[in-house]
């Protein structure tokens, strides 16, 4: 027992730490590469608790493509932060309204806060046993039977959400010529082959 628990302090004390220092580091890159610190003790707690297959998402699709593609347009962008950050103080009584509401919901929430001994018996789907099928594999089973009308509806709100994001960003350019598949399907010979008769030393005029 001294041994999960040394890796649970380091791993959360860790977390929290790196956590603290996405919104404290002044540098935007040195600011992700924190949230990548982030993500993998996250995961490596997610490991701890036996939810191997949050570990092995958290990894492969926050830190290997979101956190990453933040990375990377924070460095193609080269935004100047400096001139971002002298509006900022007039946000600043806002923020801390919203600040200051945000924390007397929390002190709210964890003050009346209770666990009730009867609680694992409440729980709707059972956990299956260690010896039985893999977290992944009932984690799928769940998912796939009782919750997949909520699946479903995920996936429909994301693919609107891309599909959104492309025609909003999309710009045609007037003079940029495009392929029309319909135009070079319906060509016939005598449009795409013009058969000229030139005579010997003339050329083409």
């Amino acid at each position: 027992m001294i041994l999960p628990a040394l890796f649970f302090y380091l791993f959360a004390g860790v977390c929290i730490a790196s956590a603290f220092m996405v919104i404290a580091a002044r540098n935007p890159v040195h600011s992700v590469l924190f949230l990548i610190l982030a993500f993998v003790n996250a995961s490596g707690l997610f490991v701890l608790l036996g939810a191997e297959f949050l570990a092995m998402i958290l990894i492969v699709v926050y830190v290997g493509a979101v956190a990453v593609l933040f990375l990377f347009v924070v460095m193609m962008l080269d935004v100047d932060f400096a001139s971002l950050r002298k509006g900022a103080q007039q946000y600043l009584p806002i923020g801390a309204l919203i600040g200051a509401i945000l924390l007397g919901e929390l002190v709210l929430v964890f003050g009346g806060w209770a666990i009730r001994p009867e609680i694992s018996q409440a729980i709707t789907t059972p956990i299956p046993p260690l010896g039985g099928t893999t977290n992944t594999a009932a984690l799928g089973q769940i998912l796939y039977t009782r919750y997949v009308y909520f699946f479903q509806a995920a996936g429909l709100v994301l693919l609107v959400a891309m599909i959104g994001a492309i025609v909003l960003t999309l710009h045609h350019k007037p003079r940029a010529r495009r392929q029309d598949a319909g135009e070079q399907v319906a060509r016939t010979k005598s449009s795409a082959i013009e058969v000229v008769k030139v005579k010997s030393g003339q050329g083409l005029s």
